[in-house]
């Protein structure tokens, strides 16, 4: 990595802006940091009970029953956990290489391009939404679950609940973002 990649990098660090400068940015930063904590969480939660699925059915001839249900559903919660906080560290996958040569070109452009991709970010995100509460309010009034009734089943409304939050947090992420860099683009060169 060159002096300038280094240099471009650091430009991200710390994304909880401090209160006093920046009050919505604090606690929509605050708030996907939470969110991203209990991702992470989750992660370590799958893994111990993928684990111990593993050896209940080859040592112990006694597997985890649901645990295939769960790791479906548990691997999209943790996308929509941990997705705001990627969002506000402008770490979704992206193409750095590029965006820096057109940061060192035009610091503008690079603005511009940002914007977009959040603006088009929030969109998504609201897509994803849109339909979404609906799902969560009929899974929680019919008590919907998933599993085998008399065997193992577990409620869907959590995960559906978590899908809600994190792509609203989302779309606030995403615009959240796209202002500021409405903001940067605006400052004197």
């Amino acid at each position: 990595m060159s002096n300038d990649d280094a240099a471009g990098l650091e430009d991200d660090d710390g994304f909880v802006p401090a209160f006093s400068d920046a009050p919505v940015g604090a606690v929509l930063a605050t708030i996907a940091a939470t969110l991203s904590a209990i991702g992470t969480a989750a992660i370590g939660a799958l893994m111990l009970l993928i684990v111990a699925d593993v050896i209940g059915r080859n040592f112990l001839d006694a597997p985890v029953t649901g645990v295939s249900e769960i790791a479906a559903r548990a691997v999209v919660a943790i996308v929509f956990l941990q997705v705001p906080a990627a969002i506000l560290q402008k770490r979704l996958t992206r193409a750095d290489f590029l965006l820096r040569r057109i940061e060192r070109v035009s610091p503008r452009v690079l603005c511009l391009l940002e914007t977009f991709f959040c603006i088009a970010g929030a969109v998504v995100f609201a897509l994803i939404l849109w339909p979404s509460w609906p799902k969560l309010v009929e899974s929680w009034a019919s008590a919907e679950f998933f599993g085998v009734q008399g065997v193992w089943t577990i409620p869907t409304w959590p995960f559906r609940l978590i899908t809600v939050v994190g792509s609203a947090v989302a779309v606030l992420s995403a615009l959240y973002r796209a202002s500021e860099e409405i903001r940067m683009m605006r400052r004197p060169a």
